[in-house]
């Protein structure tokens, strides 16, 4: 848990009515008569519940006996979460987007005026319909609810609800395969490497090279963002990768990636730069485009817009200095759709009907080929440490079984 700082209230004197009062976040708390044992008494108590909540003592917020409301009990758990969802270098974990959707979106937006203690097994059921009828996933929605259920779990911990109102929902199970109408999500599958190869030529240089060290790695779309030079043993033979940040680091896990020589040799034009720059940036990728572009001018430079003049003063998006794994998957579908229009203009001028069009893929499916590739050459054992998995039935499902083994088993017995 990251830890969470604050600036301790003074203790006050309201010389109207004569009471010590504390001033937290806009608010005033009365202790009792200024100077009196008993009002210290709470200014040190207050002091620790203060301490030891990012929202506060329960004074800070109204309790279930006194008309805490859903949304009031949502609002002080997403205070608690942006401090606690943070990863080791302090910045915000990405859950804290799935948190604020499920609070702020359903949980509120649904019951919001409704008293915390009245909130049951019913209202949280009703809540997941609506997930499930905005055709979300079954594992999704069984990935969403938990928020739900550990807001009132904190609720109960700082005494703003019953405790009764958070085992109530711990009566409900998540959704059953088959038992539902929630969908089923397809399973993600190795992507060809054929389709890999057809789409890098499409690609920016820097996205391609991504690709590539992605495939030969089996790392996970976010490592492949954020490596940095600091991030690399290269001591060895075969060089180690530590990412800063990594998807199981809140288990206390290590996550070490290894870098073959192929892989090496992909990487290597990118350490050249500061050891906290990231090695693969959009900045770069945009520069290095406009200067091809740049390159294949046709107008005389005397003619039209000299390089750099003709800029959005206000452009919608701004290229960062490292890739998201948002944005990685967009520049790879940006590739196959360049891929695509390229075939169809082909087929146009050479009178084709049906051209063969690239299927769209996502960047974790190279995981999931990697994974593969190891199972089927080295074994499952291998697979798992290659791809950091701290128990083998994880890697079953990134290394999809090799189906021509039975086939030659059932050739030479069935």
């Amino acid at each position: 848990m990251a830890v969470v700082s604050f600036s301790v209230p003074k203790y006050r004197h309201h010389k109207g009515s004569g009471q010590a009062f504390v001033q937290v976040k806009g608010k005033r708390h009365y202790l009792g008569a200024y100077g009196s044992p008993k009002s210290k008494e709470a200014y040190s108590r207050f002091v620790a519940e203060l301490a030891a909540s990012p929202v506060g003592p329960a004074a800070v917020v109204p309790t279930a006996s006194n008309g805490l409301t859903v949304v009031e009990l949502a609002d002080a758990y997403w205070t608690f979460c942006q401090g606690y969802y943070r990863k080791k270098d302090g910045t915000p974990s990405g859950w804290l987007d799935h948190i604020h959707l499920v609070l702020h979106s359903h949980l509120a937006g649904l019951y919001g005026r409704t008293p915390a203690a009245d909130f049951g097994p019913k209202s949280f059921k009703a809540i997941r319909q609506t997930l499930v009828d905005a055709k979300n996933s079954r594992p999704y929605v069984n990935k969403l609810m938990p928020i739900v259920t550990r807001c009132f779990k904190w609720g109960a911990s700082e005494e703003l609800i019953p405790a009764s109102v958070y085992h109530g929902l711990t009566a409900v199970e998540g959704l059953k395969k088959g038992r539902t109408t929630a969908r089923e999500p397809a399973p993600v599958l190795p992507v060809e490497v054929t389709l890999v190869d057809a789409t890098l030529p499409y690609l920016p240089p820097i996205v391609a090279d991504m690709v590539k060290f992605q495939g030969l790695t089996g790392c996970r779309p976010g490592e492949v963002c954020q490596l940095r030079p600091m991030d690399l043993d290269r001591s060895g033979e075969v060089w180690l990768y530590r990412p800063g940040s990594h998807k199981t680091e809140h288990h206390g896990r290590e996550r070490v990636i290894f870098v073959g020589p192929k892989a090496q040799a992909v990487i290597l034009p990118y350490l050249l730069r500061e050891a906290t720059s990231h090695c693969f940036s959009p900045i770069e990728s945009e520069a290095k485009r406009l200067e091809a572009r740049q390159v294949a001018r046709k107008t005389p430079l005397r003619y039209g817009n000299r390089p750099g003049t003709n800029r959005k003063m206000r452009p919608k998006r701004i290229p960062k200095d490292h890739y998201t794994k948002d944005s990685y998957a967009r520049a790879i579908r940006r590739g196959v759709n360049k891929a695509n229009k390229a075939a169809q203009d082909d087929a146009k001028e050479l009178r084709i009907d049906n051209p063969v069009l690239l299927a769209y893929w996502a960047p974790n499916r190279l995981r999931h080929t990697c994974g593969t590739q190891v199972r089927k050459e080295f074994g499952l054992e291998a697979a798992q440490v290659v791809m950091g998995h701290a128990k083998a039935d994880v890697t079953q499902v990134y290394a999809e079984r090799d189906n021509a083994l039975a086939v030659e088993v059932m050739r030479k017995i069935g």
